[in-house]
């Protein structure tokens, strides 16, 4: 018998020495490591003692392990960040091997590492419990190539020596194996659609269905892969662009190529080569090529553009073929901003629009006229709030800058010989006098869009040196109102607003300078009572937003229809609500506070720069203490910060001083209750730039806010007319944040960035 159990053994470990050298040669002969991951890995776990196994390779640049497997019909992956927070992150870290009896003694993995935790939430998906875990580096010459990890063992209590020798002798053929798929890789040139085959859009055989398919069709192959196999468009422009490793840009019918630059190059030769200069960037010119590695036509761009320092971009065939056209004017009507300003190059005797006349600036569909209109409407379509017309002489262009999210961007120039012509028209538009250019004006603009929406422009003109005007237009597209949960106000602000809004009356102010968005807080706020039992009055100048339920109001102060004078209306009219635009005066706000004492609930707005200094205004304007004191019941101050563009939204590790500003800007004390410290983890967020926020890294503005709340003890002060340090004191120790405050909140939320709370908040 014992020889008979002797021979047996010999037998099982012969056998088993068998699978292992079968299972070597499998390794070795699979041709990537994606076929390593899904097919090679199942067998792996079969020739060991465990219910389940993941296999990681390591990505250097990303600093993560990461896997794929199959789920049900196509490849998955997974990624875990290197790091001794979890087992097999700390695995890859350390170059140590693991076995833990169980996964979830937290005692026993703090005796591997203080940081070491287990992470349950797969657990929960697969309903499977998460015992033994055996996890073990994969090295090739001492260097981390990926890790092994087995989980529960299937006989036995935890896994032994003997499974760690096991387990060894196969990290270490995968460890060549790994190697080998690295300098294969390195040799291998990759494809323009590596990206889209690793994110599992697509896979390696569809993409060579879809060449066999442009080449019958005498299409080109993105065309095929967006068409008939439905590749995301922006995914298929991330893997060229990962390939040529320059920016990709879409097609934007918005987007004008320089006319500068496109008047010395012909446009069918651009065509029959498909690029064309794009745009302006710095000093450097942005040209747009379907292939930046034909190394031919690259060399045509640098010769026609020398002396100019280009950037090459990616885009497609078609999309670069639209760009082309749109230069042309092919798929424009007669009033794109390209078409008009060549069509003003190319009028004759331009010294006659120096001076006004009827034959010029009339009702007719004149160049000037068409160019005044598709400003406005190119203005609305980028989102811009103002346009800003800047002429500069006879012999200069004028400049049309555009203010888009608080931040002026050049748009167009316009030859100099038409700047009477477009002023004269804008002021016609305006219904202004356009004999008189010595004094400013100002007025409003009733303009309809093509798509049937109606704007309405608030117009000023300034006079300025040489005889010029310039013109700076607002635009008030009336819109509805945002729901007040969505302002971005902090838990507690919310909160606050919501129950002095619920109160039926008092005094709500909104205070920050011109375009903080006052106005728009204020509306959201009557959304948020504005129920059919309550009568709410507003008056405004002008109204922009409007409300079904609200009886809304336009002032008009030129024939004496002041904000006073509305409100006192108001009041005889049966309110419970009323919102008056503006207390610019002592008769307003003196009004507003005896509505709010008589059972009305009011709101209004201020150009104030803190919240605490609103009540010194106020007081300053001769208000009486006490019946103030009475009336208020919070201010909000606001200003709008730049918004952190989320198309190109990425974290880095900021440097040790730029958290010590952030720091000294919310201040010391006050920073140490938000529990928030300077490590390796610690993140911020910036935008890198792109195509959707024209390369700024911002797109898009949010708000950032200051409550102060009428407490009885902030009554008292105000009555007492305490110094403004003393009433911050006692706002901050009742829970108020500051406006930088909140904007640092902000900032670690990754809305926007300490530069951006820095130009409005910090003084």
């Amino acid at each position: 018998m014992p020889v008979q159990e002797s021979v047996r053994a010999l037998q099982e470990r012969l056998a088993n020495e068998q699978r292992l050298v079968h299972l070597i040669d499998r390794i070795h002969s699979a041709k990537t490591l994606d076929s390593i991951f899904i097919e090679v890995q199942g067998e792996i776990l079969t020739f060991l003692d465990a219910e389940r196994m993941t296999l990681y390779a390591i990505d250097h640049e990303k600093k993560e392990i990461y896997s794929k497997f199959l789920a049900i019909d196509a490849v998955r992956e997974i990624r875990v960040p290197i790091s001794a927070k979890s087992v097999s992150g700390f695995v890859a870290l350390s170059k140590q091997t693991v076995n833990i009896a169980d996964a979830y003694d937290a005692g026993e993995l703090k005796k591997i590492s203080p940081e070491l935790t287990f992470d349950s939430s797969w657990d929960k998906k697969t309903g499977i419990r998460t015992t033994q875990i055996l996890c073990m580096p994969i090295l090739h010459e001492a260097k981390v190539l990926g890790v092994m990890q087995l989980i529960n063992k299937k006989h036995g209590p935890r896994f032994t020596k003997e499974d760690e020798l096991s387990v060894a002798r196969i990290g270490k053929t995968l460890g060549i194996a790994f190697n080998n798929q690295l300098q294969m890789g390195a040799q291998r040139r990759g494809t323009k659609f590596d990206y889209v085959i690793a994110q599992g859009l697509i896979s390696q055989d569809e993409v060579n269905q879809a060449i066999g398919t442009a080449r019958q069709k005498n299409l080109d192959v993105e065309t095929v892969l967006l068409e008939q196999f439905k590749v995301p468009k922006g995914e298929l422009g991330q893997s060229l662009s990962q390939f040529y490793r320059v920016p990709f840009v879409e097609y934007d019918g918005r987007l004008m190529p320089p006319p500068d630059l496109m008047k010395d190059l012909k446009l069918e030769f651009l065509k029959r080569n498909l690029w064309l200069p794009i745009r302006r960037e710095g000093n450097s010119i942005v040209v747009l090529i379907d292939n930046p590695q034909d190394l031919q036509r690259v060399d045509a761009i640098y010769q026609l553009l020398r002396g100019q320092n280009v950037l090459l971009a990616v885009g497609f065939r078609k999309d670069i073929a639209l760009f082309l056209a749109n230069a042309g004017g092919e798929i424009q009507s007669k009033d794109s901003i390209g078409n008009i300003i060549t069509a003003l190059g190319e009028e004759a005797a331009p010294e006659k629009l120096e001076e006004y006349g009827a034959d010029v600036v009339d009702e007719n569909d004149s160049a000037v006229i068409r160019l005044a209109n598709q400003i406005i409407i190119d203005a609305f379509k980028a989102r811009a709030s103002d346009i800003h017309v800047e002429p500069y002489g006879h012999q200069k262009d004028t400049m049309i800058r555009l203010r888009i999210d608080g931040h002026c961007r050049e748009y167009q120039r316009i030859p100099g010989a038409y700047r009477r012509a477009l002023a004269a028209r804008l002021k016609i538009m305006a219904q202004l006098d356009i004999a008189e250019r010595r004094k400013p004006q100002d007025g409003k603009i009733k303009f309809k869009m093509p798509d049937g929406r109606d704007l309405e422009l608030r117009v000023a003109t300034v006079p300025t040196q040489g005889g010029n005007e310039d013109v700076v237009m607002r635009i008030l597209a009336a819109s509805e109102p945002i729901p007040v949960d969505k302002l971005g106000m902090l838990e507690r602000n919310l909160r606050e607003v919501k129950t002095a809004a619920d109160k039926p009356y008092g005094l709500i102010l909104c205070v920050g300078p011109t375009g903080s968005g006052k106005t728009t807080t204020l509306h959201s706020v009557l959304g948020y009572i504005n129920k059919p039992e309550r009568k709410i009055w507003t008056a405004e100048d002008p109204v922009e937003i409007t409300q079904y339920g609200l009886r809304q109001v336009q002032v008009q102060p030129k024939i004496g229809f002041t904000f006073a004078n509305a409100m006192r209306s108001f009041l005889r009219a049966d309110p419970d609500v009323i919102m008056v635009g503006e207390m610019r005066d002592e008769e307003t706000a003196a009004t507003g506070i005896e509505a709010s004492l008589t059972g009305h609930l009011v709101f209004s707005t201020l150009h104030t720069n803190s919240a605490v200094e609103t009540v010194i205004r106020l007081l300053d304007m001769g208000l009486d203490s006490f019946n103030f004191a009475d009336a208020l019941l919070c201010v909000i101050a606001q200003r709008l910060v730049r918004r952190v563009c989320v198309d190109c939204k990425e974290d880095y590790h900021p440097e040790k001083e730029e958290f010590e500003e952030i720091v000294h800007a919310y201040g010391e004390a006050d920073f140490r209750t938000l529990g928030v410290k300077y490590d390796d983890d610690f993140t911020l967020y910036r935008g890198k730039g792109c195509h959707s926020c024209n390369n700024s890294g911002y797109r898009g503005r949010a708000g950032i806010h200051e409550l102060l709340v009428a407490s009885d003890t902030m009554k008292k002060l105000i009555q007492s007319k305490a110094r403004v340090a003393e009433m911050v004191k006692v706002a901050k120790e009742e829970g108020m944040t500051t406006l930088v405050q909140d904007g640092v909140q902000k900032v670690f939320e990754g809305l926007t960035d300490l530069k951006q709370v820095k130009a409005v908040a910090i003084k």
